[in-house]
Parts: C-alpha cells; structure tokens; sequence
C-alpha cells in the first residue's frame, strides 16, 4: 500500500519493487506492507524512490542490517528484472546530500559520473538490486565494487573539499569558449566545426558591441537588413566568453541534471551554453514548467547566451515572459502543487529586421506602408527594449570588406581582451554576490561606478536629452564601466560614456516613426 501524495508513476512503484525483488530471488512474505512518503503535503513525483523503496522493504524484512544504510543517500529506478535505471536530477541530490553531511550515495551506475561530480562524498554506482543487497550485506569494510568510488582522486576541482557557495578558483578547460548548442547539444555539437569571429566581414561597430556584452555580461541587440551576418554574429558570442568556473559549471550542470539532457558520456557542462529557439516556441517551453515542472529554455542558457532570432516574429507573450528574468535572473514558476525557482542568468541577444521586409529606412527598396511598419515595431515592447544594454547596427556587407575578410580578428584574440577585462571584475566585486558589471546593484552604482565632474555633467545632459528611464540610466553606466575596464582604466573617462551611450542608440533610426 502507498500513500503519502503519490502522481501515477511514483504509485506504480509498488509493483515496480514487488516484481523486481522476486526476480531478484528474495520472496516477500503474505503481509500488508505499507509504504509512506512523507511529508504527505508535497507531491510525489518521477521514478528515483523505487530503490530506497526495496531498501525499505529488505530492511522491514530483515535480509540487511538496520546500519547498513546509516548516513546513506539511496536513489534509482528499478526494472521488472532488478536492474537499475538511471533518473534525472542526480547532480544536485548528490550535492545536497553532501551539504547535508551524507558520506555515501548509492546512484544508478550509468548516473556515477555525475554524481563524482561533487567531491568528498562517496559515490556508489550499481547496474542492479542484486548487486546493492550483496554491497549492503557485506558492510562497509568489504572491498569495493567495481562501481563504488570515494571520489577523493584528483578530478577537475581537484582533491579538495570545498562549500559550492564559496569555491572560486578559476581553471582552464580545453573546451573553453565553444558554444554549446541547443539541449541536445553536448554531445551533438562534439564534431562540429567551431565558429570564428574570423568568418565575419566587415561590421566592425557590431564586433565592438559584442566584445563589450561579452565583457560585462550585457544584453545586446542587433538591427538590421536580411543576409548582414546578424546570426552569424550572435552565434560566434559564446567563443569570446570567459570560461565557466567550477562554481558556474555545477550550477549549470545541476540545471542539465534537472532537465535530464546530461550524459554518462559527458555529465558536466565546461562550455558556455547556447540556446537558438524558434520564434514559435510556447510560453511553458521558455520559462519551464509543465505539470511535473522542468526547467525551460531561459534557465537552460543559465550562464551562457539566449539568442532570439527574428525577434519581432516571437508571440509578444513570449517576449514579455523575459522582463522578470531579465531583471532577478531567475525565472519563478508558481503551481498548486508548490512553487519552483530556476536560475536564469543569460546574456540576451536579440535579431531582427527593421521592418517586415527588411529594408527600412532605405526607401528605395522597402515597400512596406507606414502602418505596416508601426505594426511591426509594436511587437517589441518598450520594457523589453529598455532592458537592452547595447544596440548595434549590423548593415550590409559591401564587396569590398568581403573580399579582405582573410585578415579578420580571431575570437582568441578578442576572448583574451574579454579575460583581461574578467579578471578586473573578479578583483573588483572579490566577496560580493555578483560577478559582472550588468549584475550591479543600482545601490552600489556610487561605489563602483564613479564619475568625475565632467562625466556627471555628460550624464546629466544625455539623461534629459534622451529622456532616459532610470532603469536605461543605470545600465548605460554600467556599460561604461565595461568599456572603462576593456581600456584598461579604472576611472570612467566621458570616452567611455560617449561610446556606450552611442552603443546604446545605435538603432535608434529604425525606430523612429516612418
């Protein structure tokens, strides 16, 4: 009998574990075994309680010592034959387990790499429920099983035991900068060819605005005529980005855990992530959800780039589902069944024409009417373009700039300006809960983005000129303070104002009414 608030899968685990432990030679006496998972007011859902079920079981039963599973986490799907199948999420139970002073997780064994993914704790990773009754009978001082480590070994973080919430060594991984595309993408994107700023002609106001969003973490957004490199643009973004730290990866894993796109080929995420929806994708599909709630596309380009292609194509409810992440960066998601917070920390990158043709303000090859183009222009709200730190215009490529494109800069030589100018942030907001320049906190502007007498009069003439939100105020400054660090300064110079104020306004031309 279970109970305990159970949804049909985690119910079925009864006949689950019945058949399973008789196809694994243990008979289970004529009895009425009842089964709570408490707490009873939280929803039970997925497949990973049929292992500690059978445990529970062999326990009640007497076939394992009561001590055996001390200080144990237990985790898995079970087979009608007694195998263990592997489940989602193993990458932040383990972590919780650890921070909650477990010594040992018993995983699935195709689930092992992930779980080794946490130091100090000892993972023990079994193919069946046979195979974890002989480990559970032998006790502790009994040698390993082939699936059983105490992940004290050097690994990537190396051999220290470390708090996830104060680890921030930088290290260096030999996949650093490649994009990662899509959630099917780790293991898909292994032979393709990486993208190069190389491969881009011409739009050098474009390449600058990207190396500044890249820099500070920034929203960018770029305008202009069909076949100018806008996507070619934006999908070379994730090749200039500093590389993840340990920190980074293990929340960025944890989320892939969560969504069950992690591999036994590949169970952490180096690489900065890259996420290309399509403009018809829903509105549960971007922030998550559903009836048993999974992360969606915003908390899948945690850490990485959001890339919205043809933005004014996308629903304007999908549009607008990005304001709260964009602002707290995460996404919160609220059910009957209890509420649910994902991160969502991602540098937006939007595309799109100025028009439903493509062509405006050329007036000699756009046809639209006026109307047609307000229209257009009213998809993209204005909060949405308030959010936007960084406009760029991208115009066509002319003959010449795509005949002298073997003398590009590469995206190493730009990544290692990009570093630089990572490495002055790090020092910079060293204790602090953020990390970038686009994460400062409008209370701590004063401190971190001072300005001289002549900067606070450029400022003050552009914020009423402009008629500036105080959001678009605090973000131009911020942008400044990019720029400012990309220059090697620490001081915000009205350089650097004019430059990211112009960045800011670059596009603004094809927002004004026809």
């Amino acid at each position: 009998q279970m109970v305990g608030y159970l949804s049909g899968e985690v119910r079925e685990a009864g006949e689950r574990v019945r058949v399973a432990l008789k196809n694994s030679g243990i008979s289970i006496p004529p009895s009425h075994i009842t089964v709570n998972l408490s707490p009873a007011d939280i929803r039970k859902e997925g497949t990973a309680f049929d292992l500690p079920i059978a445990v529970g079981i062999l326990k009640s039963l007497g076939h394992i010592p009561e001590e055996s599973t001390e200080n144990m986490m237990i985790v898995g799907e079970l087979s009608l034959d007694g195998a263990v199948n592997p489940v989602k999420g193993i990458l932040p139970l383990v972590k919780k387990a650890w921070e909650e002073g477990y010594k040992e997780c018993v995983v699935p064994f195709k689930n092992r790499a992930e779980g080794e993914a946490i130091p100090g704790i000892r993972i023990l990773g079994i193919a069946s429920l046979s195979e974890l009754l002989q480990y559970l009978k032998g006790g502790k001082s009994r040698e390993e099983p082939p699936g059983c480590s105490d992940h004290l070994k050097p690994s990537i973080f190396g051999t220290e035991i470390f708090a996830p919430s104060t680890f921030s060594a930088e290290i260096t991984f030999p996949d650093a900068g490649k994009p990662v595309s899509g959630p099917d993408g780790p293991e898909n994107n292994a032979c393709q060819e990486t993208p190069d700023f190389s491969d881009i002609n011409g739009q050098s106001a474009a390449r600058r605005c990207a190396e500044i969003a890249a820099a500070g973490f920034h929203h960018l957004l770029l305008v202009g005529p069909p076949g100018s490199g806008k996507t070619m643009l934006a999908k070379r973004i994730p090749t200039i980005l500093p590389p993840l730290t340990p920190k980074e990866i293990l929340e960025v894993s944890a989320v892939y855990s969560v969504a069950g796109l992690l591999c036994e080929k590949r169970s952490l995420i180096t690489s900065r992530p890259f996420l290309n929806p399509h403009h018809t994708i829903t509105e549960t599909a971007l922030s998550g959800g559903g009836r048993m709630p999974r992360p969606g596309v915003v908390s899948l380009a945690h850490r990485g780039v959001l890339f919205l292609d043809e933005m004014a194509e996308f629903r304007q409810g999908v549009l607008e589902l990005l304001r709260q992440p964009l602002e707290d960066k995460e996404i919160h998601i609220a059910r009957l069944g209890g509420n649910y917070v994902y991160p969502a920390d991602f540098i937006l990158v939007g595309a799109l024409n100025p028009c439903p043709c493509g062509f405006y303000p050329d007036l000699n090859r756009c046809r639209c009417t006026p109307s047609m183009i307000a229209r257009y222009k009213r998809r993209i709200s204005g909060p949405i373009l308030d959010r936007m730190d960084l406009c760029a215009e991208v115009p066509r490529v002319t003959l010449k700039e795509l005949r002298k494109g073997k003398n590009n800069e590469s995206s190493a030589a730009i990544r290692k300006r990009v570093e630089k100018a990572r490495r002055m942030q790090e020092e910079r907001y060293r204790g602090r809960d953020f990390r970038f320049n686009a994460d400062i906190p409008s209370q701590d502007m004063e401190r971190y983005c001072k300005l001289g007498a002549a900067e606070q009069r450029l400022m003050e003439r552009i914020y009423r000129s402009m008629q500036l939100s105080a959001r678009a105020y605090f973000r131009t400054l911020r942008v400044a303070r990019t720029i400012a660090d990309l220059d090697g300064s620490e001081a915000i110079k009205e350089f650097h104002i004019a430059e990211a104020v112009s960045c800011r306004v670059t596009g603004v031309k094809y927002w004004e009414e026809p």
